[in-house]
This record gives C-alpha cells, structure tokens and sequence, in this order.
C-alpha cells in the first residue's frame, strides 16, 4: 500500500463531488470512484494538516464491513483492490500508487438527503440534548440517565446530511417527510439492522460501538444500498470494552486526540471554532493517525496493509 499523504485528489475522470474528505468521480452511468484522503475535520471545520493512513484505514475498513455484513444489508461496494480497480479503468493506471489501499470502486446510486443514526449509548449531541432537554431528537428519553449510558434497545434518530456545516437532528416524523413514509421505515429498520450486527461483531474484538450513522442511495432500478463508509472511525465512536464505565465520557479509538486539542484551544478562546482551522502540532497528527490505525487492528484482527 502506498505510503503517499493525500490531501486532494485530481483525477483524469468527471468529478462528481468534493466532501469533507472524499472525491467521487464518474466512471460510467452505473460506476463510481470514491477516493478517501487523509484530510481530517472536527466541529465540522476542515483541517490544514492530514492525518497519515486516514484515507486508508475508511477504505479498507468499510471494504470490511461491507463484506462482514453483505448478508444483512447490500451496498454499493464493489471492490477496494487498486490492481482491479486500474484493470477495469485503465486511465487510472498513472495514479495507481496514489490511489492504493483508498480508492474504492462502487455501483452508482442517488443518495437519500438524510444521515441514518443509530445511538447504543447516551454520548456527543444527544448526551447534550438530553441534559438539556430530557429529549433525543425532540424524543422524550426516561428520566434519570447519565452520560455514557446504554440504551436498549438502541435508538434510531436520523439527521440532516450537510457537505459543508453541521448536520441537524430531526424527528422521525421529519424524516418521514423528507424521503416518504414507506422509505423512511425501510431506511430505520435497515440502520437498526447494520447496527446490531456490527456491534455484536466488534463486542467480539473488545469494542463498543456507541453510535454510528449510516448513507443510502437508491440505484436506477429502485434497489436501497448503504453507500460511503460504514462502521468506521469518522462515522461512528468506537469504545474499548475493558474501560468502559458509565457516567463520565469515554476514551476512543477515533479522532480523540485531534478533539481534545482544539476543544483546548476554544476554551483558552485561540481558536473561535469556526474555518479555517487552526495547524496541528505534530504530536497531535501522529497519535490521530495511530488511533485509526488502531481502530483498523482491533476490529479487523489485521494490521492495515502496507502498515507494521
């Protein structure tokens, strides 16, 4: 796997969008690329400064699951191998080492305009909502539950999907809305699925997933596919088990590091929160960078490739 820092792709095909970290480009009417780079936001601010391997550990730990759980929902995954990849788009060929161990090929679909949220446990916005409030998602939540709380069984709360901006907390009934009645409880029962069974999974390797949110797309013939990343550190939080205590926030394997330092820099008011984001010191990127990487060994049993 190659070794090359990817902040931004520029590839010989259509560019079909730029997210907060992911190019999507065209292949064909039924095929598209998306290329993971090691770009890194929090408090929904794009950082200056990559993190090392990120692009890769979202590759190929959603390529993972994708397979681990093919069974209970199908995706758009088609494959994360960079020799099949070029094999089937030869114009990729001169960018094969760049595109190595974060490139995956994927069936085209149109994506639905909701974040699908699954929360096992009581943590980030909805601990705060629910402090505030008694409330998730505008939902009353029984009286009396700490931070970090289990909740069984776990909770659907779907949100707004923003590019750029933050994401926004909705009803169910404002989902309803959005994508119709009949798609918004295929949608629920499809993330409650997925949910349950990656988290059994990773109770298997010694991870709590607390929460997680899931993307769907529709294909031309109507088929519901979870699309993007799935069960990885930027889309959900990741406990270890063995340090697990309800009542207080809980140590992570995701951007932890990364949060810490600019949740400093905001209370000592050298950063408003807002773009553009402050420059990481070194110490920071290396142990976000180990963090992912960790995570990738501890659900998978397998360093990531090209990686000690």
């Amino acid at each position: 796997m190659s070794d090359v820092i990817l902040k931004e792709s520029a590839l010989p095909l259509p560019l079909v969008r730029r997210g907060k970290v992911r190019e999507v480009y065209a292949v064909d009417d039924e095929t598209l690329l998306l290329v993971a780079s090691d770009r890194v936001s929090a408090f929904d601010v794009v950082l200056p400064n990559p993190i090392p391997r990120k692009g890769a550990v979202l590759t190929q730990l959603s390529a993972w699951w994708f397979h681990a759980l093919a069974d209970v929902v199908p995706s758009h995954f088609l494959s994360a191998d960079v020799d099949q990849i070029v094999a089937q788009v030869p114009a990729l060929a001169p960018h094969k080492r760049l595109l190595a161990g974060r490139a995956m090929l994927c069936r085209r679909t149109t994506p639905l305009p909701v974040e699908c949220v699954v929360r096992g446990y009581l943590s980030g916005s909805a601990w705060a909502e629910y402090r505030e409030r008694g409330t998730l998602a505008g939902e009353p939540l029984p009286p009396g539950l700490t931070e970090s709380a289990r909740l069984d069984p776990a909770i659907f709360s779907p949100a707004t999907k923003a590019d750029v901006g933050h994401d926004e907390n909705i009803t169910f009934a404002q989902m309803e809305t959005s994508v119709g009645a009949e798609v918004a409880s295929r949608l629920r029962a499809a993330s409650l699925a997925l949910y349950a069974a990656g988290r059994d999974r990773a109770a298997t390797r010694g991870i709590i997933i607390a929460d997680t949110k899931f993307e769907f797309g529709r294909t031309a013939a109507g088929e519901l596919l979870v699309i993007d990343e799935i069960l990885t550190p930027d889309s959900s939080r990741f406990w270890p088990a063995d340090q697990y205590a309800p009542g207080r926030g809980q140590p992570s394997f995701d951007k932890q590091p990364l949060r810490d330092y600019l949740a400093g820099l905001r209370r000592e008011k050298r950063w408003s929160g807002e773009a553009p984001g402050p420059d990481l010191p070194a110490a920071v990127v290396q142990a976000t960078s180990e963090r992912y990487r960790a995570a990738f060994r501890q659900i998978t049993g397998m360093p990531l490739p090209g990686t000690a």
